[in-house]
């Protein structure tokens, strides 16, 4: 077994020596591809980091009715809890929602202090979905409860945003599956030239009794190396680029609500899911290559 496995070993890196130039077209085709889904793999697996800020940041903001005791805010809390799609509810008095318009005003804000004695603001419960695709569901639960004055969530928006993410990820994923099979049929293609040249030996060795399973492995080896080869350079280079720019990017976005994935374990993600593709690309092609000269 061993022995027919280092044969296998053999053979494939005496092939891919025989062929330098066929080498070369075949890790070239995987490079370039994997340079382009390396490239939209980084850009959507940040966007959807950016995406899942958003979504996490969408709250309900219940405000209290102005009538409301202690006793009916507590009851209001309850049944607001009791929403099984409803994850935190925190209470903010309307000295503090007083205080957050003055500071989010800067200057302008100073002369809503002059309301401090006579508090026209609400009492609010800033309410959070354990789903922010539910927000919607749970405010409309929430404005039939008695005591709650108003129900904000920014439905327009909220809407607006989730559906913004929801065509970018559809438009990734199919940009990304669209490389990954580009990149299939150009390896096999290519793979195919050279296993063409080498239909005869082939043709002998099923002729002499040898077994499809005996005759792939060198080819499946063959595939697998020009997949890995072919992941290298994507890799470091991708590694490189994103080093530079999260470096140069990061104090930058500091306190906004864009925020880049951390480098570390990020690229290795990256790497191991390139890496990964890489050798199925390759596998894949000489695999699907060599089938045809099979049927002898």
């Amino acid at each position: 077994m061993i022995n027919t496995l280092g044969r296998h070993f053999r053979e494939s890196l005496k092939s891919l020596a025989r062929n330098t130039w066929m080498t070369f077209a075949s890790v070239s085709a995987v490079t370039v591809t994997l340079i382009l889904v390396g490239t939209f793999l980084m850009i959507m697996m940040n966007l959807n980091n950016v995406a899942s800020n958003l979504e996490n940041d969408v709250e309900i903001r219940v405000l209290i009715d102005v009538t409301a005791n202690e006793e009916a805010q507590t009851k209001l809390k309850s049944e607001i809890e009791s929403i099984e799609q409803v994850d935190t509810v925190v209470y903010s008095a309307k000295e503090k929602e007083l205080e957050d318009l003055v500071n989010s005003l800067g200057e302008e804000g100073q002369a809503f202090q002059l309301f401090e004695q006579n508090n026209p603001l609400n009492d609010v419960f800033i309410v959070k979905a354990k789903d922010p695709q539910t927000t919607e569901q749970v405010a409309m639960k929430i404005e039939k409860f008695e005591n709650a004055s108003k129900v904000k969530y920014g439905k327009e928006e909220v809407e607006k945003l989730f559906e913004a993410i929801s065509i970018a990820r559809n438009i990734g994923i199919g940009l990304i599956i669209g490389l990954i099979f580009t990149a299939m049929f150009l390896i096999s293609n290519t793979i195919k030239i050279t296993i063409f040249a080498r239909r005869r030996e082939i043709e002998i060795m099923k002729l002499v009794g040898a077994t499809n399973s005996f005759i792939r492995w060198p080819f499946f080896l063959e595939g697998l190396f020009l997949g890995v080869l072919g992941s290298i350079v994507p890799i470091a280079l991708l590694i490189t680029i994103y080093n530079t720019l999260y470096s140069w990017a990061l104090p930058k976005i500091q306190g906004s609500f864009i925020e880049f994935l951390p480098y570390n374990p990020f690229v290795f993600q990256i790497s191991s899911i390139l890496l990964i593709i890489g050798a199925l690309i390759g596998v894949w092609g000489s695999l699907m290559s060599v089938r045809k000269f099979l049927k002898v």
